[in-house]
């Protein structure tokens, strides 16, 4: 493939275009909020589900709670009830009063025992309802920290594309300027060759696979015409011949 030599060097006005595009690609995916926000989800989510477990332990602590409360109310009003039949002088037998007697104070008894329970499932109820509103505190810390992150993360990333955009533009007019079908085959080996389309020759060296042409090599070089694209004998990237070239 032949091309005039200040086409050939407007690819190394591309390349640098091109890497420039993939150094902002690279930075905007390397962005260090991605690591910092994907790892506070992580103890997001964690959080969330040792709230909701939190909130659920509450919730039958509650109900717990309620039917203590209930079941002390009962023998309440049935002690109340008995005591009120023992105090209105009805029953005057005295296994009767005996029997009425034994069964207050087993009511009160049994009164007691239920109003430890109550006790002692409030007990376990405060203690979960620290536990979420200290887990609840901790979710709105992290939720905030993530917020913060994902601002910092989007206006890098806009400015990385806005920078992106203008580098893009810069390339439609360089490309434009280069001839199809040599802008076409540096194309292909920019794929092929990691993004690394043309390379200059610089003191005899390939600036793609940082390689020194050999002898022989270097006579092929000197020997080309200038309108001649010359590749690498080694990673066959287009070698671009300037005044700096060693020839």
């Amino acid at each position: 493939m032949n091309a005039a030599p200040a086409d050939q060097i407007r690819l190394l006005d591309l390349q640098d275009l091109d890497l420039r595009l993939a150094q902002l690609a690279h930075k905007r995916k390397s962005l260090p909020e991605h690591a910092e926000i994907e790892s506070l989800t992580k103890d997001l989510t964690q959080l969330r589900d040792l709230l909701v477990a939190a909130q659920t332990e509450e919730s039958d602590c509650a109900r717990e709670q309620t039917k203590a409360e209930q079941d002390v109310d009962q023998v309440r009003q049935r002690a109340a009830r008995d005591q009120k039949r023992l105090d209105s002088g009805a029953i005057t037998s005295p296994k009767d009063l005996e029997n009425l007697q034994k069964e207050i104070a087993s009511l009160a008894r049994r009164q007691g025992d239920l109003e430890d329970v109550v006790l002692e499932v409030m007990e376990r109820r405060e203690s979960a309802q620290e536990r979420v509103n200290e887990l609840t505190e901790r979710v709105g810390s992290v939720q905030s920290k993530i917020d913060d992150a994902t601002g910092r993360r989007d206006a890098a990333t806009a400015d990385l594309d806005r920078e992106a955009g203008t580098v893009t533009k810069e390339r439609e007019v360089v490309a434009g300027s280069i001839p199809a079908d040599l802008l076409k085959l540096y194309d292909k080996l920019r794929q092929q060759q990691g993004g690394v389309g043309a390379a200059k020759l610089y003191q005899r060296r390939c600036e793609g696979c940082r390689l020194e042409l050999n002898i022989t090599e270097v006579n092929e070089v000197k020997a080309a015409s200038p309108d001649t694209v010359v590749r690498c004998e080694n990673c066959r990237r287009i070698l671009v011949r300037t005044s700096e070239s060693g020839l």
